[in-house]
This record gives structure tokens, sequence and C-alpha cells, in this order.
């Protein structure tokens, strides 16, 4: 039987196996879109939900729970102020998958994990739609 034997050993050791998801987990909150392999992603999309609830708590308790998981305070200040503040509405699901490629040295189905309201992605998105529409602007005057 296999009771009580959730999650994916990944071939580490447990403290390799924590330290390796407190490093995933703390890229993503920072870079807010990362590149990895299925298995570590799925796993990692709990421990990134658990962070920005708590960032979402906002108490100084659940502050300190969250120093003592990611260990980046730069990262925690910005889970707290802007991350949580972006997820206050929603519930839940907080991230996103994305198969991205195989990988070439041993072909590792490769995903995309993103935060589901990233920041970058509504300037991306605003500075895009400008520049066609100044391009397309130009084309009419051009012609």
């Amino acid at each position: 039987m296999r009771h009580r034997k959730k999650g994916r050993q990944l071939g580490r050791q447990t403290k390799h196996r924590g330290a390796l998801f407190r490093n995933l987990v703390t890229s993503l909150l920072d870079q807010e879109r990362i590149e990895t392999t299925e298995a570590k992603a799925k796993e990692i999309r709990g421990f990134t939900d658990r962070m920005i609830t708590l960032g979402k708590e906002g108490t100084l308790p659940a502050r300190r729970r969250a120093l003592g998981f990611l260990r980046s305070k730069s990262v925690v200040s910005k889970l707290f102020d802007d991350v949580a503040a972006r997820f206050k509405d929603r519930p839940g699901g907080y991230t996103r998958i994305i198969k991205t490629r195989r990988r070439i040295g041993d072909a590792a189905e490769m995903v995309a994990i993103e935060l589901v309201a990233r920041q970058d992605t509504t300037t991306r998105n605003k500075s895009v739609s400008g520049q066609s529409q100044s391009s397309s602007g130009e084309q009419s005057a051009s012609t």
C-alpha cells in the first residue's frame, strides 16, 4: 500500500529536495516565470500557492513563516507588497503550467511555470499594442 507517500523524490535526498523546492519557489516569485521540468513544476505549485496565501494574510507571523521558507528578504517583501495585492480577490490557483519543449540532452518534458497575473505581461501588451498602432499609422500615411 502506498499510504502517506505523497510527492516525488526527483532522485534527491530529503534535504537536497527541500533546498531545490525553496530555490525554485524563490525564483518563481522573483522572476514570475521560470522554465523547469514538468515534475518539478507540478511539485512547486503547492508551495507557491501557500506562499502567496501567506502574502495575502499579511500579518507579521505570516511574513516570518514566508522568510523561513524563502530565505530572501527582497522576494518576501515583493510577495507581501506586490504579488499578494494582485491576487487579493482570487481564492486559489495562482500558477499556470505551459508545456514548452523537450530538453536536448535527456528528452525531459520542459514546461514554463508562471504566475497567472504577471506584472510584465500587462506592460508588454500595452507597449506592443502601442507600437502596432503607431506602425500601422505610419504605413497608411506613407501610401
